[in-house]
């Protein structure tokens, strides 16, 4: 407690000329019957009760904790190192500091002046590199200009569109780098490189019949343009698909390089690099809004003196952000008398809205139900006619491939615009609503991808009547099943691109013209539209969990959706400054990065599972891509450790056994135990530091009170 420690020092009544009248010890101590009487003393003795040591120093003794904390650093010499300018000091104690630094710096050898100065020199260097490389930052003079006019909540989703145009780009790299680079250096003879071709075995002929319908002889311009939606046609013997990249192994001078294994470690590393990324960047997120959800008391304090956001410029935005913060009192003020109105609730009321909330629950999950069976059923029959319809009318093939695009985006509009309604007689609080409308529109876009992919691998797998007893798949409907689960998902991410194209330029844009130019009330009373961010993430998430599952079959599906998110973020930079208004209830920058990302983090969880799933247990196309020769594209990790020297397999298989994954998983869970000890140690101590913090500020004012009555 340093405000005790400052009152028991001489020089507190030095400074306090009123606590002269005050009796003084003969050697300047504060007498000791007067701050037992602090209430800060009266509660340490009885928190200490029953305890035989003391961490601090007795009370009455010259000094306070800061100031031995204070020695006990000089002793070490941790000022001496620390640069006078950085010092909490005066100027001149600064100057003082310096003047000394040098004068050390003089007595000093040789080589310690060396180091030294090659020290600031490269702290220096790395300084002025790191203010350099901030000019290179993507749209960084664009997105300050949008917090300044807009506020933060608005700017944390387009540093978000940053963030997924950077991991596209990464991922992109990573995939051209390891898998197509190699196709296509071997494909043209570069580099004196050649393609090894390893001969099928124990395979039926039937099952490596592929012939691509690609485009031959005369073709109309209007084929291209289906084939470029809809991924078929000359798109399909390109890099683009997993089909292209038939080849095992390539030559380069003496070098074997193995694009099997080469391919799938690409796969799993574009994995983990995102994981890693968005668990980085959740983590800081998740710091921010822990601290300002720790206290309801700590909330309103931010909101009343520290809820400005000072990086507005703009008038308009500062009327905003005014409306914003009363808004957001209102609604905390409107949660607690809910809160109340709850506590307050009867036995008879309570079984009502339980029995109101299960009959809407129930509402809910036909609805998905609904959402889920449509998809089912569209899919199957997009598979099952698209190829004989193509035959006879282009455009109808077309419509019949796309309707399971069609189906998922209607309803990904539908569905939340009926759960946003039911929820109102749910009487829920407003965060709490909030959240569970969010939660349950995350469902049906994941949920509808999910269910997309289980359409088709139910079709891949579909063995009735020995459909698949050849080849272990449906080989006549799907010869290559990864090209064509990789054209679903090229046909998801380039249909969702067009819609989100459409509403900007077809509905977005004339409503502003008629609520610009129109007097109609009907008119004035829609008004602008807001700009939705929850709705806006959960579209580019949705497109993103597509590329983490689509990567894998189509490997330039990420060079496709970074272009994708660099188009969107100036098409909505324009809808917002021009057609769109901020939305009434705000969102904070810390909290809604960091339900950005959990978003995201549950997309990527979601691709997991079909990638794994393709990866470990669907048996691999015999007609195309890399893993021809193996059963599964997993049997080419254990086909590449038998040819590694037998002490290293033994090592390897060793690892992957049971014996060491036991061991291992219960030290990882000791170690998770002790973390979460450690946590909730720390909590403790920032909890008595919280309850320091008040009872000083009950120290001073029993202090200010004593001077008063002692002037009297």
């Amino acid at each position: 407690m340093s405000g005790l420690g400052a009152a028991a020092g001489p020089g507190w009544q030095r400074d306090s000329g009123g606590l002269s009248l005050l009796p003084e010890e003969p050697h300047g101590a504060a007498p000791v019957d007067f701050l037992q009487e602090l209430p800060s003393c009266q509660s340490a003795r009885r928190r200490r009760r029953g305890t035989q040591e003391r961490r601090a120093a007795p009370l009455g003794t010259n000094g306070s904790r800061g100031d031995a904390a204070r020695a006990l650093l000089q002793e070490n010499g941790e000022p001496a190192e620390r640069p006078a300018r950085e010092r909490p000091v005066c100027m001149a104690d600064k100057r003082r500091a310096r003047d000394s630094q040098q004068a050390e710096t003089e007595r000093l050898s040789r080589w310690e002046k060396w180091k030294r100065t090659s020290s600031k020199s490269l702290k220096k260097a790395l300084s002025e590199v790191k203010g350099l490389s901030s000019y290179l930052v993507l749209w960084r003079r664009d997105i300050r200009s949008i917090e300044g006019k807009f506020g933060t909540g608005i700017q944390s989703y387009f540093s978000f569109l940053r963030f997924l145009v950077l991991l596209n780009f990464i991922i992109f790299i990573l995939m051209f780098s390891f898998v197509v680079l190699p196709t296509i250096i071997s494909t043209f003879g570069l580099f004196n490189s050649t393609v090894a071709y390893i001969p099928l075995k124990n395979i039926d002929v039937i099952c490596t019949i592929y012939k691509p319908s690609g485009n031959k002889g005369l073709v109309y311009f209007y084929t291209y343009l289906k084939d470029l939606l809809s991924g078929t046609g000359f798109l399909e013997v390109t890099s683009l698909f997993y089909g292209y990249y038939s080849i095992d192994a390539v030559w380069i001078s003496i070098m074997r390089y193995n694009l099997p294994l080469a391919y799938l470690l690409a796969t799993f590393a574009y994995l983990a690099l995102s994981f890693l990324w968005i668990i980085k960047r959740s983590v800081e997120g998740f710091k921010h809004n822990l601290v300002h959800d720790a206290d309801p008391f700590q909330s309103y304090c931010n909101k009343v003196f520290a809820g400005w956001d000072f990086c507005i410029t703009d008038p308009n935005a500062a009327r905003l952000k005014h409306r914003s913060l009363q808004y957001e009192l209102q609604m905390d003020l409107q949660e607690e008398k809910l809160k109340q109105k709850i506590a307050e609730r009867r036995t008879k009321e309570k079984l009502r809205i339980y029995s109101l909330r299960i009959f809407i629950n129930i509402i809910v999950i036909a609805i998905l139900s609904g959402c889920f069976y449509s998809i089912y059923r569209v899919t199957v029959f997009s598979q099952e006619n698209s190829n004989d319809i193509g035959n006879a009318n282009s455009q109808v093939s077309l419509l019949v491939q796309y309707l399971p695009s069609m189906v998922i985006t209607l309803a990904n509009f539908i569905a939340p615009l009926i759960f946003a309604f039911l929820i109102t007689f749910e009487e829920y609080t407003p965060a709490f609503e909030i959240k569970l409308t969010l939660l349950r529109c995350v469902f049906v876009r994941l949920a509808n991808i999910g269910v997309l992919l289980f359409s088709l691998w139910s079709q891949i797998s579909d063995c009735g009547s020995d459909k698949c007893k050849p080849c272990g798949y449906n080989y006549k409907l799907y010869p290559c099943w990864e090209s064509d689960v990789g054209q679903e998902m090229y046909k998801l991410m380039i249909f969702d691109f067009i819609v989100i194209l459409a509403v900007a330029l077809f509905v977005d844009f004339p409503r502003k013209l008629l609520v610009t130019h129109c007097s109609w009330k009907l008119v004035k009373w829609f008004g602008d539209k807001e700009f939705a961010i929850s709705d806006s993430v959960l579209e580019i998430i949705y497109g993103q969990t597509i590329c983490f599952i689509g990567t894998f079959f189509s490997p330039l599906l990420p060079a496709i959706a970074t272009i994708k998110y660099f188009i969107i973020f100036y098409v909505k930079k324009i809808v917002l400054i021009h057609t769109r208004k901020p939305a009434a209830r705000p969102v904070r920058a810390s909290s809604s990065n960091f339900f950005f990302l959990v978003v995201l983090l549950i997309g990527l969880l979601l691709a997991f599972v079909p990638v794994g799933f393709s990866i470990a247990r669907i048996p691999s196309s015999k007609a195309c891509g890399p893993f021809r020769n193996f059963n599964t594209s997993w049997e080419v990790i254990p086909d590449t450790i038998l040819q590694f020297p037998t002490g290293l397999q033994q090592f390897l298989f060793g690892i992957s056994s049971e014996a060491f994954a036991v061991p291992f998983f219960v030290i990882l869970c000791i170690i998770m135990f002790y973390v979460i000890a450690l946590a909730r140690a720390h909590k403790r101590v920032v909890e008595q530091l919280k309850e320091q913090l008040v009872l000083e500020s009950r120290d001073k004012m029993f202090l200010i009170r004593k001077i008063t009555e002692a002037q009297k």
